[in-house]
């Protein structure tokens, strides 16, 4: 039974993009025992996966903040003594960056992960054993596929499989319409008064509106938003098992490229994607079992009436 490490910490997005490679490892190794390194925010979800049998959380996004406390460096040696408490058969790095090279040099195991020419910091690739060429023009979700078919013995196949199935929609009393607005990113956003027109005709059309948040701002940009219509749904902060049961009820999803547009996508939620810059929606775009309707590129901001298009798309193919 080979114990295998996965090493994928963040964002949100790049964790669901890796939920099919888990699956794939259970598919064609199913006594496989699976073991994933995941920032502490993201381990529900990783936890959510049934062929994943130990998380192990990392919290280095807050560590880096706080070196200068105890606190810190004992939950560091912490981790490196849980990470280290069982030697692995095979490590696989699927994320390819420096801080998770050497969360992968520390693990016990032959380390695997991308060359210098299939990464974003090339100086990565020196902490593993075995080094892999993937094409970087292939998508997220493909890359970390073929990766780990690669570090594994075995080429995958068919449409990837997110390993939520257990997440089947509940018939709902009333149509609900999940808009996904907010993003760290500034050059992601789109603005404010095109979500308050979107929301006001979804509105018109009888759905019921669910706008969540997960800080300060984004709450605020929920409820200017919803400002003057009835019976909106704005939960702030939820934990990501409660989200992605809002999202599997919600009967379309549509939202900025952020890592619950990705969820929604695994998830096989009808889906309009609203694309307006930093990023590629060739290389990162959503992907799943469900209606997709991707709108934008760079320099190139849909509108309103190209959103609801889409909407309109969605549910006649639903029909």
């Amino acid at each position: 039974m080979p114990d295998i490490l996965f090493i994928k910490t963040s964002s949100l997005g790049d964790v669901i993009h890796h939920l099919p490679a888990v699956t794939d490892v259970r598919r064609y190794l199913p006594d496989a025992r699976i073991s994933w390194v995941v920032e502490e925010p993201y381990a529900p979800l990783a936890a959510l996966h049934p062929a994943v049998d130990r998380v192990i959380p990392v919290a280095s996004r807050r560590w880096r903040h706080r070196l200068w406390e105890g606190a810190t460096w004992r939950e560091m040696r912490q981790f490196r003594s849980e990470l280290q408490a069982n030697p692995y058969d095979i490590i696989i790095d699927t994320q390819g960056l420096l801080r998770t090279g050497l969360i992968a040099w520390f693990a016990r195991g032959r380390r695997h992960g991308y060359d210098a020419a299939s990464i974003r910091e090339p100086l990565a690739a020196r902490f593993y054993n075995v080094r892999h060429r993937v094409d970087r023009t292939r998508h997220a979700i493909e890359r970390n596929r073929t990766l780990t078919g690669l570090s594994l013995g075995y080429a995958p196949a068919g449409p990837p499989d997110f390993g939520l199935g257990q997440f089947q929609a509940a018939p709902q009393a009333r149509r609900t319409a999940v808009l996904l607005h907010g993003t760290a990113r500034p050059e992601k956003q789109w603005p404010v008064e095109r979500w308050r027109a979107v929301a006001e005709a979804l509105a018109g059309q009888g759905y019921g509106l669910v706008l969540p948040s997960g800080d300060a701002a984004e709450a605020a940009r929920s409820h200017e938003i919803a400002a003057g219509l009835s019976g909106v749904e704005l939960p702030h902060r939820q934990p990501l098992d409660a989200v992605a049961r809002t999202l599997a009820e919600a009967a379309v999803v549509i939202g900025v490229d952020t890592g619950l547009l990705h969820l929604a996508a695994a998830l096989s939620r009808p889906l309009v994607a609203v694309f307006v810059g930093g990023s590629d929606p060739r290389l990162t775009g959503p992907i799943g079992a469900g209606p997709i309707e991707v709108l934008g590129r760079e320099g190139a901001m849909p509108t309103v009436a190209d959103v609801m298009a889409a909407v309109g798309n969605l549910a006649a193919t639903r029909r």
